[in-house]
């Protein structure tokens, strides 16, 4: 009871400092009585620092599942990977087996400029030893890290070389990028692949497609499968490129705030051409607003799965000392009129965050049949009049099931583990110059190397000596790994695809991989089919 009181009085001290005075309510006063007597009466000392994060946390559990309490450090690296950039040495690493293994050094960045290189292993920061420590993740990012202009004094194993080599980097503004990849598929048809929505997001876009404009780019596959979201606004700019002037993007409305219309300002530079979005269940949020806008204005064909369902839009209020709340102040429609908030009981935040793996209980994931929208939830699209739902999501226009045949139990245990990115480190340290010397080009690359049954073999013995270490890892027997063996296996792709990431960038990560993507694979079936392509747009144009 005494959690509640404190909840209810933080809620009305809250309301009070931002909006500012009003008569207060008669159950926040018999509260805020309460709360001073506790404070001058109690027995014991007590903690308000904690006592407030912790009835804070509680309160906005009790609202909605997208309302959050985050602490002055995770509003700091929240800002950071929405920003765009960080004050950082300019590298992307894995942790694996505590030893932090350099992925690749970001180009032009301060560590390139000293000469660290992929494959490199970190082994001290400024004097305090990070391998094999256990130290956290994040403390060991903290240490990286660093306001621009302070050194970082790191020492590095190479290769089998014992002897460790310094290197003193001037920390620096490093970029983060939210488009993976953007490349041509084939003539006409260009690949873009976003992976959230930050502040750089649309210029970034921008750059993508005119550098896939030049290359001849008439028609795009958007790839927004596994984005998460992040700001609406630059969602909104990002539509704006498909959509001409005047169309509505989205609006949002609350009990508290009046609707507000985001409407495209110009004609965008992507209104002509055939456009297939891709979306599964993880895409949520800003990423739903872009898929929903090109889906209502019948601009493209959306393919995929369900998407998350997350409607709600959360205003960042500071409390003071660095943290904030994300309160949820209105949701946001589609232009069709469309919520895509899914169902949600208030206090129940467990069931759903849980609800994903429902779908994949019941069979959605796999079958689209599953899935059964009332007639209350049916719209028109606002060109065509096709039959679109709101509610939950958006729903693709073409299914693509959830492959799970793919990924056979000791395969999912190798990447889980961990075991796969370790193998690949340990070629590449064998390897790299080699590879470079051998392979001048990601596509001589994809022609010429192949992942042998001798090298999985190799991975399956790294497991092994993985497993002698930790008991709770499952033993695996050939019925097992002969899957993995086969010509076309899964596991063979992936390999490739991450030795060529390591070698060169992400961007040829998706090229290897997407060659096995379903649904990369049916969108560019479908955009390269006009006759098909507008049907599931209902019309004949």
């Amino acid at each position: 009871m005494k959690h509640l009181i404190i909840t209810c009085f933080l809620s009305f001290v809250f309301i009070s400092c931002t909006f500012g005075q009003r008569k207060m309510d008669p159950g926040f006063e018999k509260v805020a009585r309460t709360m001073t007597l506790i404070e001058r009466l109690y027995v014991d000392t007590i903690n308000n620092d904690k006592l407030a994060e912790e009835t804070i946390i509680a309160l906005l559990d009790r609202l909605d599942p997208h309302s959050s309490y985050f602490n002055a450090e995770e509003v700091k690296d929240k800002t950071e990977s929405l920003q765009g950039h960080f004050d950082g040495i300019g590298i992307q690493f894995n942790m694996l087996t505590d030893t932090l293994y350099v992925v690749q050094v970001l180009s032009g960045g301060p560590s390139e400029k000293v000469g660290l290189m992929a494959g490199d292993k970190i082994i001290s920061v400024n004097d305090t030893v990070i391998a094999g420590v256990k130290m956290k993740t994040t403390e060991i990012m903290s240490r990286l890290k660093g306001p621009k202009g302070t050194v970082a004094n790191i020492e590095v194993k190479r290769g089998k070389s014992e002897k460790l080599i310094p290197f003193r980097i001037i920390r620096d503004k490093i970029p983060t990028f939210s488009i993976d990849a953007a490349y041509m598929l084939d003539k006409e048809n260009g690949y873009v692949r976003i992976n959230k929505f930050a502040s750089t997001t649309y210029d970034e876009f921008k750059e993508a497609y005119e550098k896939l404009h030049k290359q001849g780019m008439k028609n795009l596959i958007l790839d927004l499968q596994g984005n998460g979201g992040g700001y609406m606004h630059t969602a909104v700019y990002t539509a704006n490129e498909f959509l001409k002037r005047g169309n509505l993007i989205t609006y949002t409305e609350g009990a508290h705030m009046k609707r507000e219309n985001y409407v495209a300002s110009r004609k965008g530079n992507l209104t002509d051409g055939r456009i297939v979005v891709l979306v599964d269940e993880s895409s949520a949020s800003a990423s739903e607003i872009l898929a929903g806008a090109i889906q209502d204005w019948d601009r493209g064909v959306v393919i995929g799965r369900r998407t998350f369902g997350k409607g709600l839009v959360q205003r960042p209020l500071p409390l003071g000392d660095g943290s904030e709340i994300h309160l949820t102040v209105s949701r946001y429609y589609t232009p069709s009129g469309r919520s895509i908030q899914k169902p949600y009981e208030k206090g129940d935040a467990d069931s759903y965050n849980k609800e994903v793996m429902l779908r994949y209980n019941h069979g959605e994931l796999m079958n689209a049949d599953s899935i059964h929208f009332p007639d209350s939830l049916k719209y028109n699209t606002l060109l065509n009049q096709r039959t679109v739902y709101g509610g939950g999501g958006i729903m693709p226009d073409y299914f693509i099931p959830l492959d799970t045949t793919r990924f056979g139990e000791y395969h999912r245990v190798l990447a889980a583990t961990g075991t796969i990115n370790k193998y690949i480190l340990e070629l590449l340290d064998a390897n790299r110059t080699t590879y470079l010397s051998r392979y001048k080009n990601v596509k001589t690359f994809d022609v010429q190397f192949m992942v042998t049954n001798a090298m999985l073999r190799d991975l399956f013995k790294l497991y092994e000596k993985e497993r002698l270490s930790d008991e709770a890892l499952p033993e695996y027997g050939d019925e097992a790994k002969a899957p993995l063996l086969e010509e076309n296996s899964l596991v063979k792709t992936q390999i490739k695809a991450l030795v060529a990431r390591d070698l060169w960038d992400t961007t040829d990560y998706y090229q290897i991989m997407n060659k096995e993507n379903e649904s990369v694979i049916r969108a560019l079936e479908i955009i390269r089919n006009p006759e098909e392509y507008n049907k599931l747009l209902g019309t004949s144009r």
